[in-house]
């Protein structure tokens, strides 16, 4: 276990290093820079979409003093050659240092914090609904297969999953939040203007009821997945040869199911719920978090690469990244603790 632990730590680095150093160069390439950005603002027009390339002349810069130009560069570092750059960004990174913004002036770090309450928000409760329904309901479907229950329980999950959560905001917001019909639940954020005025179970309620819309949207989708996960895995294990030799010996069919095939089954979904529980914080929908008017980490991101904030973009890149393949490696030793017959190469050399 230790020298696979230490093999794949080691082989985190360069894949660490490819991921942002692709970027990087993709980055050399791209037109209208932070410091094209800022003449643009300079100028008074704002934007930055008169790019006419990474490397020519922008048209941005014309009518601005050179002098105010490398002032700019420097403030940003442009002023120095890219590969010295890019040194100096992996050195950076190295000591968990993620840079500072160019237009937001505070610390990439910084940012991440603020905008992780929505995030988490939505995460989290995205996370529990989706396996709290979709496990129970994938254990029923493998029960009861090919009923009526079973073929009706798949078409609504499977039109939800064909639904877009974004689509399904806007009706969201049509139906209940004012748009047309009804105005049932709030239109936009986590909270209500009168937040701090609030009892401390108003608080809980109102924040319950900023999130109806928002959820609902971002779960339907997630349902169809674990649903037939769960029922496909249950399925499997019911069909093994120990199931039907347990039921011959006169095992009731409750301690059949409960006691070998749910331990059996739910390996796939245990072994997965580091790498969803994470990504539950880092993956939030922009589309939902814009629709819905929510600051989290989907709309940071987003931002960042329009305003060519290099720096936001970047860092976030290399946290989840680095986020990413931690779990990765959880999610792999996860499937040794559940089921001690898996056997990773070079954990018994």
């Amino acid at each position: 276990m230790i020298a696979y632990l230490l093999k794949r730590i080691l082989l985190m680095i360069p894949t660490l290093i490819g991921v942002i150093t692709l970027t990087f160069v993709v980055i050399q390439f791209v037109p209208g820079g932070p410091v094209e950005q800022m003449m643009l603002e300079l100028k008074g027009r704002g934007g930055g979409g008169e790019a006419s390339g990474g490397g020519a002349e922008y048209r941005g810069r014309r009518g601005v003093d050179p002098d105010k130009i490398k002032e700019i560069q420097a403030l940003y570092g442009f002023d120095k050659p890219p590969i010295e750059r890019y040194f100096m960004m992996l050195k950076r990174f190295a000591q968990f240092d993620l840079g500072q913004s160019y237009f937001q002036h505070r610390s990439v770090w910084e940012l991440v914090k603020s905008k992780l309450p929505v995030s988490i928000s939505l995460g989290l409760w995205t996370f529990f609904l989706t396996y709290l329904i979709s496990v129970p309901l994938g254990i029923s479907k493998a029960i009861r297969a090919g009923s009526r229950f079973d073929v009706i329980s798949s078409m609504i999950v499977l039109v939800g999953y064909a639904i877009p959560g974004f689509v399904l905001g806007v009706l969201l917001l049509v139906l209940f939040g004012g748009g047309t019909f009804v105005q049932w639940f709030p239109l936009r954020g986590l909270t209500s203007d009168n937040w701090d005025q609030l009892t401390l179970m108003g608080k809980v309620m109102d924040y319950l009821w900023h999130l109806v819309l928002p959820i609902t949207a971002s779960v339907v989708g997630s349902f169809a997945v674990i649903t037939m996960l769960t029922k496909n895995a249950f399925l499997e294990e019911i069909r093994k040869q120990y199931v039907l030799t347990a039921r011959a010996k006169g095992l009731a069919e409750r301690r059949v199911l409960w006691k070998h095939v749910f331990r059996n089954a739910l390996i796939p979904l245990v072994t997965g719920f580091p790498a969803a529980f994470i990504g539950a914080f880092f993956t939030g929908s922009l589309l939902i978090e814009t629709l819905f008017s929510l600051d989290g980490l989907g709309l940071l991101s987003y931002e960042a690469v329009l305003r060519r904030d290099y720096p936001v973009v970047l860092g976030t890149l290399y946290l989840f990244t680095l986020i990413g393949l931690v779990t990765r490696l959880i999610s792999d030793v996860c499937y040794v603790m559940v089921d001690p017959r898996i056997h990773f190469e070079g954990m018994h050399r």
